[in-house]
């Protein structure tokens, strides 16, 4: 399938509908995926990445039926990563001599995926290639999200070819931002920043500052996965600069797992009683074990607070929330708070543990923390109640 980004650039990719899993099972794709291909054609043409290896065949034989593959003049590849590489091997065996233009880095992994040594052509931020009346100019993007990583802006059209970048995991053969529903495309972008980029949102912002500093026209951005940003593209462009700077809203989230309950009900009151002192927060309460981990990171990402809870077991915490502190880790959040809560039986380390690990994180403690010992009785309950009337007093007090 082909679609018309503009008169000289054609999407060739391929819209994924089935996808649920991506990064192994690192990342969920509720809403499918598409895996962005573009053709560019003037008095030269240059083919930007391909698609996904199982699509590989498919994406060949769809690209033969729209050109004679020796016409293809120039290959560029953004990013290493399978799901943007993952049919160069076909397409190479058709064109073994055509040119590959990538970063430095970009060598370095492609020949470590494919052990090929094609005619690649070292590019770096500035150089160009031409295709007659417009010229294709390179933009290393490193750690968006890759050491290889790499743009292009297209003369004339002003279209910037952003690699992962503005992208969704989203699946639309309408293919453009002004034509699919925007409460479901702006949940998935902040989802894919939230669960991808967040580690890199130092280098997010130094990127974007510099492109705009340009003050190149724009016309358009063209990521590798979801739609196309043509309707005010730079919407997406001040959305990032957002996330990118420390993002919070008036939002706290709950995250606990449990064994009998007991943790369900502390987490349901400690809601309870930040809503009774501050009907303006927003609480979102997840029981992770249950929960779309994408889903509950995307929310600590909008959360400016968190509380996790989690009973003791083996004088430690249940796995779901050991599982969900490590991606917490990894994706190094800034400027939140944080507590922890839980029951136990008879020893009840749960509470110092996730406290500790949430200090680790780099999450503010805002105090020790709440432990119920058994099933939680009125009692326990006003106590959580009222732990939670503290918790979001001490946030509005700072």
């Amino acid at each position: 399938m082909k679609i018309r980004v503009s008169e000289n650039v054609d999407w060739v990719g391929k819209i994924d509908w089935e996808l649920r899993k991506f990064h192994g099972e690192e990342y969920t794709t509720h809403r499918g995926s598409s895996y962005n291909s573009y053709l560019v054609r003037d008095e030269k043409t240059a083919l930007i990445d391909t698609v996904w290896k199982p699509f590989a065949k498919e994406f060949v034989e769809n690209l033969k039926n729209e050109i004679d593959l020796k016409k293809i003049d120039y290959v560029i590849a953004n990013h290493a990563e399978i799901d943007h590489s993952g049919s160069l091997p076909e397409l190479m065996q058709y064109i073994p001599e055509t040119p590959v233009y990538c970063t430095a880095n970009g060598v370095k992994s492609l020949k470590g995926h494919f052990h090929q040594d094609w005619n690649f052509q070292v590019v770096k931020t500035g150089d160009t290639i031409s295709l007659g009346k417009k010229k294709l100019v390179f933009i290393e993007a490193p750690m968006l999200h890759w050491p290889d990583s790499m743009m292009e802006y297209l003369t004339d059209d002003a279209i910037l070819f952003s690699n992962d970048a503005f992208g969704q995991h989203y699946a639309s053969e309408l293919i453009f931002n002004d034509l699919v529903s925007q409460p479901e495309l702006f949940e998935e972008a902040i989802k894919y920043y939230a669960n991808i980029l967040t580690p890199f949102s130092p280098f997010v912002t130094k990127k974007i500052n510099e492109i705009v500093g340009l003050n190149l026209p724009l016309s358009a951005i063209c990521p590798s996965h979801g739609v196309i940003w043509r309707d005010k593209p730079l919407q997406i462009v001040e959305k990032y600069l957002q996330w990118a700077a420390d993002y919070q809203e008036n939002q706290i989230a709950i995250l606990y797992d449990t064994m009998w309950d007991g943790t369900r009900k502390i987490a349901e009151a400690i809601a309870k009683g930040i809503v009774e002192s501050d009907p303006s927060v927003t609480v979102k309460l997840y029981n992770v074990a249950r929960s779309d981990k994408n889903d509950v990171i995307a929310q600590v990402f909008k959360s400016k607070a968190v509380l996790l809870g989690s009973p003791t077991i083996n004088k430690g915490i249940l796995s779901s929330m050991a599982l969900l502190l490590e991606m917490m880790a990894g994706l190094r959040f800034k400027n939140k708070k944080s507590a922890a809560f839980g029951c136990y039986g008879w020893s009840g380390e749960s509470v110092k543990i996730l406290g500790e690990h949430l200090a680790n994180t780099g999450f503010e403690r805002v105090n020790d923390g709440l432990k119920t010992m058994w099933e939680p009785g009125v009692e326990e309950l006003s106590r959580a109640q009222s732990f939670g009337k503290e918790f979001v007093g001490a946030l509005n007090i700072e």
